[in-house]
């Protein structure tokens, strides 16, 4: 069998066919392409017994990946990071049952090097010899370094405010950085400029070319596998683009189609912060889009998206497996965040920490039981955000006694 099961792409809306040999963008009606594959062939020929003596990355899943020869394939050694058990935090929110899957882990310290690692691959596959995209910080740092690593140039621009790190991963990384006075949006703008006037470059931001929902939606396929090809009742996902909460909908309905998982899909959960929430206002109000969110601003910086490009696939995929979409203040997630390594050692990014505290609120709500397994995404390192903990210690002579615990 051919190393991917590639068949085309399809307009997330109108359903249209497009040419998946061909470097894409979005559809005609101006919503992402969706990659599709000969799942009947892949059925037929792999099994989930199968995907254990392959590597403990994402590309063990490489029929239902976009990359059609072997040898394209960009890798730092991304993918199966560890779901780890949340005892101790779990128990403290009357979550017993709760697991973290801790993206954390990955190369560039987000799970934006599984986005980078399919586009860049399927990119330079097809030809492309330069990208280009927008972010927050985490996506631009993992792209220019999977570029770099598959030869190709990188033009990013991010906004000022964006975590300083993610600007040194670019720059060390050879990228051709910006740094906008302005929003995701307004850097955009700017980069969509460039590219017209640019040969061989592919605007990549969220969503305007397939392949980088193709590498999150593997965070779905290693949740089941790392499970026991069982799902669990509930995955929080922290929904700026929203890409990953659309990818692993997407990895549960391949993996169904293909009889790897069986029953009821777990609920998704899109949680957004309030100082950014246009997915969580449209939800509530029974939109199937959102509309630009005002004055945004959220220390987890890399949910400030104030208007996604897929917000009606995230609204979807939220309703169809009868979730819900929440926001949190930056005070609770911030608070989370601390709670957790207390009781855990596990220092979150601030977006996953929203997810915790998303977690702790739909449990006081009764809408998260008990007894339900439970899956919370941190997306990146807390490492990555130093600002978001205030380091107030004493500072000591080289003679001073250090006072015990009881003292005073």
């Amino acid at each position: 069998m051919p190393y991917s099961a590639l068949s085309h792409l399809e307009c997330s809306r109108t359903g249209k066919r497009y040419d998946a040999d061909l470097v894409q963008g979005v559809s005609e009606a101006g919503v992402p392409l969706l990659a599709r594959y000969d799942l009947e062939r892949v059925a037929a020929t792999v099994t989930p017994g199968d995907l254990a003596s392959r590597p403990a990355d994402l590309w063990r899943y490489h029929e239902v990946l976009p990359v059609r020869d072997e040898s394209r394939v960009v890798t730092l050694g991304e993918g199966m990071t560890p779901l780890l058990p949340m005892r101790a935090y779990g128990a403290s929110i009357g979550v017993p049952g709760l697991l973290m899957k801790d993206e954390g882990l990955v190369p560039t310290g987000s799970f934006k090097a599984r986005g980078a690692a399919v586009g860049v691959s399927r990119a330079a596959e097809l030809g492309v010899t330069g990208v280009a995209m927008p972010t927050n910080g985490n996506a631009g740092a993992a792209w220019a370094v999977y570029a770099a690593r598959a030869g190709m140039r990188s033009l990013i621009a991010m906004p000022v405010d964006a975590p300083p790190i993610t600007r040194a991963e670019c720059v060390v990384a050879g990228a051709e950085l910006y740094l906008v006075d302005g929003l995701i949006g307004d850097a955009g703008k700017l980069v969509n400029a460039a590219v017209r006037e640019r040969d061989g470059y592919q605007e990549v931001s969220t969503l305007k070319e397939p392949y980088r929902l193709e590498g999150k939606k593997t965070m779905g396929y290693e949740i089941a596998e790392q499970l026991g090809w069982r799902t669990p009742d509930v995955i929080l996902y922290p929904a700026g683009g929203g890409v990953g909460l659309i990818g692993i909908h997407k990895a549960l309905l391949e993996m169904r189609e293909l009889g790897w998982i069986k029953g009821e899909l777990p609920r998704l959960v899109a949680v957004q912060a309030e100082g950014c929430a246009p997915l969580v206002k449209a939800y509530e109000e029974g939109k199937d889009v959102s509309e630009p969110f005002p004055d945004a601003h959220t220390v987890a910086f890399g949910i400030t998206v104030p208007k996604a490009l897929g917000d009606f696939l995230v609204l979807k995929a939220v309703r169809e497996t009868e979730g819900t979409a929440i926001a949190v203040s930056d005070a609770e997630l911030l608070a989370e965040q601390r709670q957790l390594a207390h009781k855990e050692g596990a220092f979150v990014c601030p977006e996953g920490a929203a997810c915790f505290a998303a977690a702790r609120r739909l449990r006081e709500s009764g809408w998260l039981r008990e007894g339900e397994s439970t899956v919370v995404l941190n997306t990146g390192a807390g490492i990555k955000y130093p600002e978001t903990v205030p380091v107030d210690v004493p500072t000591l002579a080289v003679d001073a006694h250090i006072p015990s615990p009881t003292d005073g």
